[in-house]
């Protein structure tokens, strides 16, 4: 079997876009992968592109071999660009191993560990609407409940407002207000307002999206009373493992780091000097399952657990959901669907076949490959959107972190 062709599709699909990557074979068998750098979708695109013309006519089923080339075939290796164009291929190889040879992608993995793998849902509800939808959740049965920050200026509607007239440099549509220190003391008030309205039953958590500094992240944490929150994920940036490690000194609240990395050498200081507790490994960012099981074999060194990144469609979700089957050590896995969040992700017009979110969890499936299909000819017709993240600023007109 050779491969014929590597075909990106950046997609708009509900409110962001998606990179898909179809590989094709001269056998008729495809397999579908997914980059996880939202946002550059034309970037990776044409990582895609340059990576096709070395592995035309290649042997889909030398997944490692092949892995290793396209990430050491250059003189500048790695990077998030490369390493998410890597990240899709490598998906898509694994798609076509499990149907070339009739089995789920987990078989490849080395065998599933759990039937089913539970997940966590999400809020950006604040005030007392925040109260109202972790009841819900907790009624529906999630168990764990991840929240987002307060932004002071828009309490309690969307987490940021647009403040153009603030600022004596003009702003953008796509310009937004946050002020990082504004926000701690009322997202601390509302965590710990939702511990004493609904128990200590729940897992209780924050993404506070790398917003803060060291100072900052170390004053939210220290404003609630042990045991308020079960994890704290992205509160700084993780460039320098460094500042998370004199953030530990400071807090006892459980880290969850790692979306963002594109490597196992970019978890190394993380996993190997204790400064993350859940490793938010992307399985479309980090290089593939591939990759993805490295790491995953030395978190389970450091008794440290999976929790993976996943905001994007179901093709990032199955190749999650296979990888979260085949290791023995996992927590959550995010899922951007839920009674309180709904972004239109999981098109069923792009992806007719796609795995089944039952209650708070999915099943494992049992069919070759990933179990996932798309819609190829509807998303040919698609025109591609351009979009960006929100530029956020400070009112003096400074950018700070989204």
């Amino acid at each position: 079997m050779k491969i014929t062709d590597i075909i990106p599709y950046p997609v708009w699909v509900g409110s962001r876009n998606q990179l898909l990557v179809k590989v094709e074979t001269d056998e008729g068998i495809y397999g579908w992968g997914e980059s996880g750098l939202s946002s550059r979708e034309l970037a990776v695109a044409g990582a895609v592109r340059h990576y096709r013309e070395i592995l035309l006519g290649r042997d889909p089923m030398q997944r490692g071999a092949l892995w290793q080339e396209m990430y050491r075939g250059q003189y500048f290796e790695g990077g998030r660009v490369l390493t998410a164009a890597i990240s899709a291929i490598d998906i898509a190889l694994h798609d076509i191993a499990g149907k070339a040879l009739g089995v789920p992608v987990y078989q490849l993995l080395g065998g599933k560990h759990r039937d089913y793998v539970p997940c966590f849902a999400s809020t950006g509800s604040h005030g007392e609407k925040l109260i109202e939808d972790v009841r819900l959740l907790l009624s529906h049965g999630w168990t764990v409940i991840r929240t987002f920050p307060v932004n002071p200026k828009n309490i309690p509607g969307s987490p940021m407002v647009v403040q153009r007239t603030q600022l004596a440099r003009g702003l953008q549509e796509e310009d937004l207000i946050f002020e990082p220190r504004e926000s701690i003391g009322p997202t601390a008030a509302e965590l710990v307002k939702v511990r004493e309205e609904l128990g200590t039953d729940f897992v209780l958590g924050i993404d506070y999206h790398h917003r803060l500094n060291v100072a900052e992240a170390a004053s939210f944490c220290q404003r609630m009373p042990a045991g308020t929150l079960d994890f704290i994920e992205e509160p700084i940036r993780a460039e320098t493992p460094e500042a998370y490690e004199a953030l530990r000194r400071m807090v006892d609240i459980p880290f969850a780091i790692g979306e963002e990395f594109s490597s196992k050498w970019a978890f190394l200081p993380y996993l190997e000097r204790g400064i993350t507790d859940f490793a938010r490994i992307d399985v479309s960012n980090v290089g593939g399952l591939t990759e993805a099981m490295k790491v995953a074999g030395w978190a389970e060194a450091h008794y440290i657990d999976l929790m993976p990144h996943n905001p994007l469609g179901p093709v990032c979700t199955a190749a999650t959901v296979h990888m979260a089957a085949a290791v023995p050590n996992f927590s959550w896995l995010e899922v951007r669907r839920s009674p309180t969040e709904e972004l239109g992700f999981y098109d069923e017009t792009i992806f007719p076949v796609q795995l089944t979110l039952e209650g708070n969890r999915f099943l494992v499936p049992d069919g070759p490959g990933l179990g996932v299909e798309v819609n190829e000819e509807y998303i040919k017709r698609q025109e591609f959107k351009f979009s960006s993240g929100p530029r956020l600023r400070k009112r003096d007109g400074s950018i700070t972190n989204w």
